[in-house]
């Protein structure tokens, strides 16, 4: 059965969408059958599996309002080596539409239950808010993955993440915790970054995964080529840190 992740935090530009493509391209890589799912409208995680989101037949927006399956809706990025139920401008609309619906916060875990056995990993691109959108990504994950910068305002935007899981714990989805938080675009020659990553080790201790990614511009060259950075370049720093994060996501969860 699928293990499901959230790729989330709610402070926007910390490499949400660069961790969901290039850790389900690493976890491929080592053999592991994955399954991006793409909850941003804006779609980046889609377009950056190599998958147009324009020529799009049918799409995440098309499996909330329960007009199609995932079955039907996936598509496989022979590039990336993993599966994409992708997201275009559509689902901005899908915010309003699901206000309205019966289950509006559970759409997406009842769409998952078809395929879970077709998958090692699902992983779920959230957008930067607490929306119904990443609300449906929460409401059937087994965990979060958060990935941030280690700066000051990173921080604030920490607690106010680790709050929000609390109450979807709490409420509506007792599995739900933090699986571990992954230090993104680290630069070590800056010192501020050196004291947030040791505070954020001596607060949460195990939960900050020993895989440190570096500000690397290969992986920031990848997505204008419709590439993962570990398919892109796969000799690059960067790509080299995913795929060591991959092993060590799958040896921690025991995959």
């Amino acid at each position: 059965m699928a293990r499901i992740f959230c790729i989330a935090n709610q402070k926007g530009g910390v490499g949400k969408t660069t961790t969901t493509v290039n850790l389900a391209a690493g976890l491929s890589q080592i053999g592991l059958r994955v399954l991006v799912v793409d909850l941003d409208p804006q779609g980046n995680a889609t377009m950056g599996s190599g998958v147009d989101k324009r020529a799009l037949e049918l799409s995440v927006y098309d499996v909330l309002l329960e007009n199609a399956t995932i079955a039907e809706a996936r598509q496989h990025s022979a590039k990336a080596g993993y599966d994409v139920l992708g997201a275009n401008r559509e689902l901005a609309g899908a915010e309003v539409e699901l206000v309205q619906l019966e289950r509006r916060d559970r759409r997406l875990k009842g769409a998952l239950v078809a395929v879970a056995a077709d998958y090692d990993f699902v992983l779920i691109d959230c957008p930067p808010s607490l929306s119904l959108l990443t609300l449906n990504g929460l409401c059937c994950a087994h965990g979060v993955v958060v990935p941030m910068q280690c700066e000051y305002f990173a921080l604030e935007g920490l607690s106010d993440l680790v709050n929000t899981i609390k109450q979807v714990h709490a409420n509506l989805n007792p599995e739900l915790e933090i699986i571990g938080l992954l230090r993104v675009m680290f630069d070590p020659r800056i010192t501020l970054q050196q004291q947030v990553s040791e505070q954020l080790k001596a607060h949460f201790g195990d939960k900050v995964f020993n895989t440190v990614i570096p500000r690397n511009v290969r992986l920031a060259e990848a997505p204008s080529y419709g590439l993962p950075g570990v398919v892109f370049d796969p000799a690059s720093k960067g790509a080299q840190a995913f795929v060591e994060f991959a092993k060590e996501m799958s040896a921690r969860l025991g995959a």
